[in-house]
Formats: structure tokens, C-alpha cells, sequence
């Protein structure tokens, strides 16, 4: 019941942070977003870190891989993913958000030696149709060029995440999750701070105050940053990586109503469509992989 509670809260909190990011993008630019909900991620996870008493050996973590997946699964997807929401809406972005386990299988063969079934092949390519057709929605107040943009950062951004995912199977599987967790999160604080300093973005602007920026930060820095890491590692560790990855599915359905409830947003009817195949096409992807776990299960069991 525990991990299932924390599935569905999880849902909800990523649901939230497209929403919160639409928010925040009417007073701040996309990387001044990234760096605050990391340095607000960060100064969430330190402390519990640190009630915690885990002893790590500084000396023998390696930081060359917890820099490239920091890179990678915070610090330049967190910042296109905003910059497409200068585009789309949220509910739109969180669909597309939806392919990152297509693109982890595919980064898995490209990169990583890892085998499909013909099966995964077909579902990576319904996941690809299901994207045609969102390329293809004729989405409220947007121009084509506007639409096929946000879809371009947004899949660059799914592709990060699935990369990264692959890389840190491979190269981090000693490491804690509190120290991939921190270090992800210190990692793009140090590249959005940078593109910041080329950009201007260090000079915060006058209505930072209000009352829904707050809120909104609070709610993607401290929640959809760094809470919501921790149930994410919590599910993984008391149920499996299969099961958290269910938050896949869950996250755009929320994303979709959060944002038609409180921001008026409106998804054309094909984009369902595509959501529809781009879930089926996960579906597929990840079959084989979840046989594989099962055989592996009872094997353990005989």
C-alpha cells in the first residue's frame, strides 16, 4: 500500500511541476528555473542526508559519471523542458514527457549494448507515431514553427533522460542514491549558473515575491525536486525500477488536469490520440524487460 501511495503522490508532484513551471515562466527565464528549483532540491535532500549518518568514501566516488548524469538528468533537460513550455502547454509537455522510456530502450542499443525483441521495436515504433500525430495537433494559439519546437526540446530532453538512465545503470550502481540525488541536483545548479552569468539571468526580477511565484517555487524546488526524488529512490529500493517507472504513465494524466483546472489549458483531441499510442508503445517497450524480471524471479525461487 506504501509504495502505491507513493506512486500516485509522486504522480501528482511531476503533474505539478509542469504546471508550476508554466507559472514561473512568466517572471523568471528557463535556466534562472533550473537553478532555483536545484539549489531548492538541494537545501531539501542535504539535511535528510545528514540525519541520516551514511558514511560515504569521498575519495572513491566517481565524479566524472555523477557529473555527466547530473548533466544529463537535471541540468539541460530541466532547462529545455522550460523552454519548451514557452511554447506548449503544460499538459502538451508532459506527454512528450511520456516517450522517455522509448528513448531509454533506444539509447540502451545505441550506446549500451542492450538487445530488443521485436516487440520493443514495434512499440518504439508506435511511440514515434503517437508523436507524429502530436506534431500534427493544430494546438490553440500556436504557429507550426512554435509546436515543432517545443517538440524538438522537449524529445532532446526525453533523450537526456534516457541516456542518463542507461549511464548510470552502467557506471553508478555503487553509488548511493543520496549521493546521485545531490550530486545530480549540485551538477546543474554549476550549469545554469553558468549559462546564467552569459545571459543576464543573475539579476532576479521585481515580483519575485508574490504569492503564486512562491508557491511555485516551493513547490518545484522543495517537492518536485527534491522530495519527489526521494519517493522516486523509495519505490525503486522497496518495490523495483519497473514499478517506479510507472509514474510514466500516471504523470501526464495528472499534468493534463492539473493544467485544464487551474490554468484554462485546452489539449485538441488528436493530442489524446498520440498520448494513447506513445503509452502503448511504452507498453511494449518495456515488456520484455518486465518477462525478463519475472523469469529471473522464479529461477531465484526453484
Amino acid at each position: 500500500m506504501k509504495l502505491y501511495s507513493a506512486l500516485f503522490i509522486l504522480s501528482l508532484i511531476w503533474g505539478m511541476s509542469f504546471l508550476f513551471i508554466k507559472v514561473l515562466l512568466d517572471v523568471f527565464d528557463p535556466w534562472q528555473i533550473v537553478f532555483i528549483r536545484c539549489v531548492l532540491g538541494i537545501i531539501t535532500i542535504i539535511p535528510l542526508f545528514l540525519i541520516s549518518k551514511q558514511k560515504v568514501n569521498w575519495r572513491e566516488l566517481p565524479y566524472k559519471s555523477l557529473i555527466i548524469v547530473g548533466l544529463l538528468n537535471a541540468g539541460l533537460p530541466w532547462g529545455l523542458i522550460a523552454w519548451s513550455e514557452t511554447f506548449l502547454d503544460s499538459g502538451y509537455t508532459a506527454i512528450l514527457n511520456a516517450t522517455t522510456p522509448i528513448w531509454t530502450a533506444m539509447m540502451g542499443v545505441l550506446f549500451f549494448s542492450v538487445k530488443m525483441h521485436w516487440k520493443q521495436w514495434s512499440g518504439v515504433m508506435v511511440g514515434f507515431i503517437g508523436i507524429i500525430f502530436l506534431m500534427d495537433a493544430d494546438a490553440p494559439g500556436l504557429t507550426q514553427e512554435q509546436l515543432f519546437l517545443g517538440i524538438v526540446f522537449m524529445l532532446i530532453a526525453t533523450c537526456c533522460y534516457g541516456f542518463s538512465s542507461q549511464y548510470a545503470k552502467k557506471h553508478l550502481q555503487e553509488t548511493t542514491v543520496w549521493i546521485t540525488a545531490s550530486t545530480t541536483l549540485m551538477t546543474g545548479s554549476v550549469l545554469s549558473g553558468i549559462i546564467m552569468s552569459f545571459t543576464g539571468g543573475w539579476h532576479l526580477p521585481g515580483n519575485v515575491l508574490e504569492g503564486n511565484v512562491i508557491l511555485s517555487l516551493i513547490g518545484l524546488g522543495v517537492f518536485g525536486s527534491g522530495l519527489a526524488y526521494l519517493l522516486y529512490y523509495f519505490m525503486i529500493s522497496a518495490g523495483s525500477a519497473e514499478f517506479a517507472t510507472l509514474v510514466t504513465y500516471l504523470v501526464p494524466v495528472s499534468a493534463v488536469v492539473w493544467g485544464s483546472v487551474l490554468l484554462n489549458e485546452k489539449i485538441p483531441p488528436i493530442a489524446y490520440f498520440g498520448l494513447f499510442l506513445i503509452f502503448f508503445g511504452v507498453y511494449l517497450t518495456g515488456r520484455k524487460k518486465r518477462n525478463t524480471t519475472i523469469k529471473i524471479k522464479q529461477n531465484r525461487t526453484a
